[in-house]
């Protein structure tokens, strides 16, 4: 017996939502090291962690929106909690085994919506499985320097700015013509 176009949009639409609350979870998670690594004083990779975060915001939208698209609602709950409080040796490791975790998913998902007949679905997958390759290989990098060179690698990183340059526009902003600096 075949499945019906519904039970194959269901399973589609369900492993979106499952993405989707990863990339809410790993919004959470890189915000909250930001935020540390700038109070380490460690601005250059705050800034960069800051960057992935916003990457992870608009994963989550894209899922959102195809979920939408599918006639689906979008999950506003995060897979799992922020890990807090670990140090800049342990942070960074953390952050790469996340992105390995959604990889691996990601690559599951793309196979479901393959199996399940949704090519777009598959697509977007692909694009964001090799945006979550780009976030790996830098967390991978760091953890490596962190290993082999230590204190003096960190050093070289202390003090550096945490500015991204991004110019925030919300609502307000929009409405009222004015920009605001983030």
């Amino acid at each position: 017996m075949s499945q019906t176009l519904s039970e194959e949009r269901q399973k589609v639409i369900d492993a979106l939502n499952e993405a989707r609350g990863l990339e809410l979870n790993a919004i959470t998670q890189y915000m909250n090291h930001h935020y540390n690594l700038a109070a380490m004083d460690y601005g250059d990779m705050a800034a960069k962690v800051k960057l992935i975060a916003i990457d992870e915001m608009r994963h989550a939208e894209l899922f959102a929106e195809r979920i939408e698209e599918l006639g689906g609602q979008p999950t506003t709950a995060p897979s799992g909690k922020a890990v807090k409080g670990l140090d800049v040796n342990e942070l960074f490791s953390s952050d790469r085994n996340l992105e390995a975790g959604a990889i691996d998913a990601y690559n599951r998902f793309l196979s479901i919506c393959r199996e399940n007949g949704d090519s777009t679905s598959a697509k977007l997958f692909e694009t964001v499985i090799d945006e979550e390759q780009i976030h790996y290989n830098y967390f991978e990098i760091v953890v490596d320097h962190i290993a082999k060179l230590g204190d003096s690698y960190l050093a070289q990183i202390a003090g550096t700015p945490s500015a991204t340059g991004i110019q925030y526009q919300g609502f307000v902003s929009r409405q009222t013509g004015a920009q605001q600096d983030g």
